[in-house]
């Protein structure tokens, strides 16, 4: 390949590509005392401002090895209990939160430049919880859950994932209800720290953060 070929196809410059963030301002005296009522306070603001999938976040887990690794997944619930998602417990997730269930959560919702990161330690949710949200989802997603595993596994091609859909399918046609997998289930982490992000002019964001101590949350601005 020649050098002009390179230079053509390499990543341009990003030095100087940058935002300038202007939509507001957070301050330790007007934020909710309670961590997860400040989350709310922006969680629904999200939802109202009809943005792409707000409730979608980050998920970091590490394995006993401290390998770390991070994906996408969706919250669905919230309360002061915790924060829920669903998952193959056999996944890479499942078993690096077997191994290490200290954990973190991370919602960007860039149209209103805000960011929240949650830590905390993960526990797995009721049987009787995972299979009532089980049967809450479309039935091509239920069905999804029994053929994609072991999630994370090597499989030879689309063709044969759609065809083990296909067959299941078909499998299940006169089945009216199906069982949840026994391999799939929720998980809840109960938080002990927040880290709420305002982005502000200049870099100098604001950064405000909730340390659990005891039943009460100790509540500090951090450097930008």
């Amino acid at each position: 390949m020649s050098k002009q070929s390179i230079e053509s196809s390499s990543i341009k410059d990003l030095s100087e590509l940058r935002l300038s963030y202007q939509r507001g301002e957070l301050h330790e005296d007007h934020v909710a005392p309670i961590p997860h009522e400040q989350f709310l306070l922006w969680f629904n603001q999200a939802l109202t401002c009809d943005l792409h999938e707000p409730y979608a976040m980050y998920l970091a887990t590490a394995n006993a090895q401290a390998l770390p690794h991070v994906r996408t997944v969706l919250l669905r619930g919230a309360t002061n209990q915790g924060y829920d998602f669903y998952s193959n417990y056999d996944s890479e997730k499942g078993l690096d939160l077997a191994e290490n269930p200290q954990t973190q959560i991370l919602f960007y919702w860039a149209e209103l430049e805000q960011q929240v990161r949650i830590s905390g330690r993960v526990e797995k949710i009721s049987e009787i919880e995972s299979t009532s949200y089980y049967h809450k989802r479309p039935r091509d997603s239920q069905i999804a859950a029994h053929v994609s595993t072991p999630q994370s596994g090597v499989i030879e091609s689309r063709e044969a994932l759609q065809q083990r859909f296909n067959d299941a399918v078909q499998q299940f046609e006169k089945t009216e209800q199906l069982d949840k997998p026994k391999f799939w289930g929720g998980y809840r982490l109960v938080p002990d720290y927040y880290e709420f992000w305002q982005g502000r002019p200049n870099r100098l964001h604001d950064r405000i953060c909730y340390q659990k101590q005891g039943e009460d949350w100790l509540i500090q601005r951090l450097m930008p």
